[in-house]
């Protein structure tokens, strides 16, 4: 049958089951959105208010639900306005297609109104992108952008679509999707062998587990390695929940702002079992100088990971949960008592630990978690929070930490956290973010209340950018240059005034009650709890040091 290029784009949507799109219209993208209001009743448009939301949304529905995330704007800068959204996806791989429309095809190149050159601006921060020029084109064009977008090593991808092929009429006929087979063609059996006589060697393993891990589901086959290996198992931010937070073996996170007993167990062990994680320099610090004195194994779905920022013994190339339950099968259960003892005496001796005096973050964090008994999706923006929200949230099942960690995108949180409650409205859905990354997006609080997604909004307020305070504090000498949020927003009006709840929270003795008062309410929250604004993250490891040098406030005090 034949139908115009913008209803084109709404079947090959439903194709694909999306049920939910982000997003927000003007001029170019019209005719799409005139074919989506003939299908309200079947794909649910959230008008939010910027384009960057709508990304950031999309990006957050799908972390929570493993599915492609899809978001819509026109031309010119509401497509510029996807980028940063994009980038964070690309960074964190999550699979997003993004749709633009742009200028007619006659009219490209010639400096148009709204006219911008999308596909060559993300071309570095896409898998891939499209421009269609011709409407013959478009449907296949759709599916293979959502066939990229989930292959392998997930992420985003673009198409944009010349206004006058929205309107021109082309042959539809519908296809049903094939299922995306996991990465296996890649495993070598010689490789396989390789790591378990490695493993089977070691006297002192570790287990490290990164964001593939996370994208692959490979959590029960992880619980099950970890246990036969009988190792410690430490994470990156992105590889949360993929491990138990609150399993015997787990150490915490690994970085800059890792416990002392993964940084310390790390440098000591024989065996880094790399597991879905890409040496982010955050993690590595000196590279020269990380994880010394062991062999390095590596497991990741991209070739081009292995040997990238550090140099490894031994590789598999492969999704992880098929490589996991390869490995599973040839390996018995194996025993380091000794090794375990050691890392378990770093636990006593290095807890996380934080002023008990006054209300702060990891207080905060730690009732969040009792209340929600650890069974909240937690989504970040970035700074001292997302640090506090990593250390101190147990997170027992993937997916329920979503966070900006590759760009470190101020911003994100608050989009994300409407695309995961809307993917997934019976969990409770919290964004904890700072005082100076709640007013760079805060504007989506208006979308949430419009579409009455009872989110939960903590504001962590220091009144100052916490995290560049921390550095110049610790490295700066003091000199506070415009990190002084000193001026008299008041948050709580802010979220009445966009027909939210409002709650100040300035003791720690009101902290439990306004948490479970937000849940209670169900409908969109904004909780202002003010901290000190000295208040840090530790441990630590300086900017190029070995991860071994990490620091708290017990050794600046020795100092």
């Amino acid at each position: 049958m034949k139908l115009t290029g913008s209803e084109i784009v709404i079947e090959c949507l439903k194709e694909q089951g999306v049920d939910t799109i982000f997003g927000y219209p003007g001029g170019t993208i019209l005719n799409i959105y005139d074919a989506l209001y003939k299908h309200s009743n079947e794909i649910h448009h959230i008008l939010t208010s910027h384009e960057q939301g709508a990304a950031h949304a999309a990006d957050g529905y799908a972390r929570a639900t493993g599915k492609v995330g899809v978001c819509m704007a026109t031309s010119g800068p509401g497509a510029t306005n996807l980028v940063t959204g994009i980038a964070t996806a690309y960074m964190d791989s999550v699979p997003l297609v993004a749709i633009t429309a742009n200028v007619a095809v006659s009219l490209l190149g010639k400096d148009s109104f709204q006219e911008i050159d999308i596909a060559g601006v993300t071309m570095p921060i896409t898998k891939h992108n499209f421009i269609v020029k011709d409407v013959n084109l478009l449907a296949d064009t759709i599916r293979r952008a959502f066939t990229i977008a989930k292959t392998g090593r997930p992420g985003p991808v673009l198409v944009d679509i010349a206004k006058d092929v929205t309107a021109n009429e082309a042959e539809y006929e519908r296809k049903i999707p094939k299922q995306i087979e996991r990465s296996a063609d890649r495993i070598k059996e010689g490789d396989i062998e390789m790591a378990v006589q490695m493993i089977c060697k070691s006297k002192k393993p570790f287990i490290f587990i990164g964001g593939g891990a996370v994208i692959s589901e490979a959590n029960e086959e992880l619980v099950k390695f970890a246990h036969k290996v009988d190792a410690p198992v430490t994470d990156s931010l992105m590889g949360k929940g993929a491990f138990p937070g609150t399993d015997l073996l787990y150490t915490g996170m690994l970085g800059m702002h890792g416990t002392k007993t993964s940084n310390f167990g790390v440098t000591a062990c024989d065996l880094l079992i790399t597991i879905g994680a890409r040496f982010s320099d955050r993690v590595v610090g000196n590279a020269k100088k990380f994880a010394k004195n062991a062999k390095i194994l590596q497991i990741d779905v991209d070739p081009a990971e292995i040997n990238k920022n550090v140099m490894t013994d031994a590789s598999i190339i492969g999704d992880v949960k098929v490589v996991l339950e390869k490995l599973n099968r040839k390996i018995g259960q194996l025993c380091h008592k000794e090794w375990i003892e050691e890392i378990n005496d770093l636990k006593k001796k290095h807890p996380l630990s934080y002023e008990e005096e006054q209300l702060t973050g990891p207080y905060i964090i730690e009732e969040l978690y009792k209340i929600t008994n650890g069974d909240a999706i937690i989504t970040t923006e970035v700074g001292q929070h997302q640090m506090w929200a990593a250390q101190y949230y147990k997170y027992t099942k993937p997916r329920t930490l979503i966070t900006s960690g590759g760009l470190g995108t101020m911003g994100y949180g608050l989009g994300a956290c409407i695309g995961a409650k809307l993917a997934c409205p019976k969990k409770i859905v919290v964004n904890i973010a700072g005082d100076g990354c709640f007013r760079m997006n805060m504007n989506e609080i208006a979308t949430a209340v419009r579409y009455q997604v009872p989110i939960i909004q903590i504001v962590i307020n220091n009144h100052v950018l916490g995290m560049v305070r921390q550095w110049q504090n610790l490295f700066y000498g003091g000199r506070y240059s415009n990190t002084i949020l000193n001026d008299k927003v008041d948050f709580v009006k802010l979220a009445e005034a966009m027909g939210a709840e409002g709650i100040r929270v300035t003791k720690k003795e009101e902290v439990a009650p306004a948490i479970e008062r937000a849940i209670a309410l169900q409908r969109p929250v904004v909780l202002d709890c003010e901290i000190h604004c000295d208040d840090k993250v530790f441990p630590m490891v300086p900017a190029g040091a070995a991860i071994e040098e990490a620091f708290d406030a017990t050794d600046l005090k020795k100092d």
